[in-house]
């Protein structure tokens, strides 16, 4: 369920007529609904606490999925912390008022920088995704004299996922510990006097619409956690990831977050283990639509019609990235039998194309249509190619609308750059 619904002709976000923010704030732009970020959230929480070993499980919300500090504080005040990939997402995370306590870092890539501000930060947890990254950890966590808390990530060479760029658990993928090093690295850093070593982390995808994958990789996490034990050493948590699919209506509903809970339950029933989840998309995609505007409607005389719009790849990345699936609706459909478009944006390149012989109601230009399931990995993936501003962001709570992240004006975006001393115009 969303909260993006058609009332009287318009298509609405809550209480708001979404034709009447685009008037005020312009296209493209992202807009997103407090209230399905809220109720997508609490599903998720109340899956987990209807499992007892699930209860009270923290929720990390994945940054990377939607890093509007609006949106994160939405989550936070709901009680949800943060998983982060970057300094940036930590502090960003930070500032939408996520406790330190409640953040997890994650990254194959880490920098020593990055780690010396996770340590100074106190995060909850950094997980550990190789060899050579544990040694850094420790050499720094020993100069700032500190003890961080560490996960091992395993790659549990398990892969799911909607699309191969975003299956992270496969054994050819970049992604933490192998299974064969796993127990090696987890006993090297449970010796180090500079780590607290608090259990086992993993992610195998992102879009998960199957269980059966998730189920081979707990079940490898726990069988990990039971070998680790019998050697002696502590395994206090489990973080089992994130990766649930959202509905893109071009397929059936994945599973719910019910039947994720029954199944993790399963795979840590008699561990006594403190569990961790890190969803992103199964909150946020649907919470988020982007609105562009129809510029014209080419129809060429072999039949083709390309539906030309103002927002474009730049904008959205994901059809041109993973051949992804957005459903388009037009805000005020017209009447009349729906005719095939080729949607397409005005960025100099094909692969700026949003849909081929996509059906849709007749459309004219000046016409408005929203990219429906957009509010994950959208504007956190937009860019300014083609020296096009990046888009703004409007989150909505019930009548009530702010934009959250401004359009950069022309000055702003000619300001960030500076001429080389020798090319100023004072030399011509």
């Amino acid at each position: 369920m969303n909260h993006f619904e058609p009332r009287g002709g318009r298509l609405h976000c809550e209480d708001v007529a979404l034709e009447d923010i685009a008037r005020e704030v312009g296209t493209p732009l992202y807009v997103y609904s407090s209230a399905t970020l809220a109720r997508h959230y609490r599903v998720f929480r109340e899956a987990l606490d209807n499992e007892p070993a699930l209860a009270g499980a923290l929720i990390a919300f994945a940054v990377k999925a939607n890093s509007n500090l609006s949106v994160l504080a939405r989550l936070a005040r709901l009680g949800a912390g943060a998983d982060t990939v970057s300094e940036g997402e930590i502090r960003r995370a930070l500032a939408a008022g996520i406790g330190p306590d409640k953040i997890i870092f994650s990254g194959v890539g880490k920098t020593a920088r990055e780690i010396a501000f996770a340590i100074a930060a106190g995060v909850r947890q950094i997980n550990i995704e190789s060899e050579p990254e544990l040694a850094l950890v420790a050499e720094l966590a020993e100069a700032a004299g500190a003890r961080p808390s560490i996960a091992i990530r395993v790659n549990p060479e398990v892969g799911a996922g909607g699309h191969a760029k975003i299956t992270t658990g496969a054994v050819e993928s970049k992604f933490g510990v192998s299974m064969a090093e796993a127990e090696r690295l987890y006993a090297l850093a449970a010796a180090s006097p500079h780590l607290k070593i608090r259990g086992l982390a993993c992610h195998i995808g992102s879009q998960i619409t199957d269980l059966a994958p998730l189920a081979a990789a707990y079940d490898r996490l726990r069988g990990l956690t039971l070998r680790l034990r019998r050697l002696g050493l502590p395994v206090e948590a489990l973080d089992l990831g994130g990766g649930l699919g959202a509905p893109y209506f071009n397929s059936p509903d994945p599973p719910a977050p019910a039947a994720l809970a029954a199944l993790a339950a399963r795979a840590v029933e008699g561990l006594d283990v403190e569990v961790g989840f890190e969803p992103g998309r199964v909150i946020a995609a649907n919470a988020g639509v982007l609105i562009a505007r129809v510029l014209h409607v080419h129809a060429r005389p072999d039949g083709r019609r390309f539906l030309v719009l103002d927002g474009a790849m730049n904008d959205l990345m994901r059809p041109a990235l993973y051949d992804s699936f957005h459903d388009i609706r037009p805000l005020s459909p017209r009447p009349g039998a729906a005719l095939d478009y080729d949607v397409v944006g005005p960025v100099c390149e094909t692969g700026d194309t949003f849909a081929r012989a996509r059906p849709l109601p007749p459309l004219e230009g000046g016409d408005l249509v929203a990219f429906m399931t957009a509010g994950a990995y959208g504007a956190v993936m937009a860019s300014e190619y083609n020296s096009r501003p990046l888009v703004p962001e409007v989150l909505v709570s019930g009548a009530s609308w702010s934009v959250v992240r401004g359009r950069p004006t022309y000055d702003e975006i000619l300001a960030r750059d500076r001429l080389a001393p020798w090319l100023r115009q004072d030399d011509f």
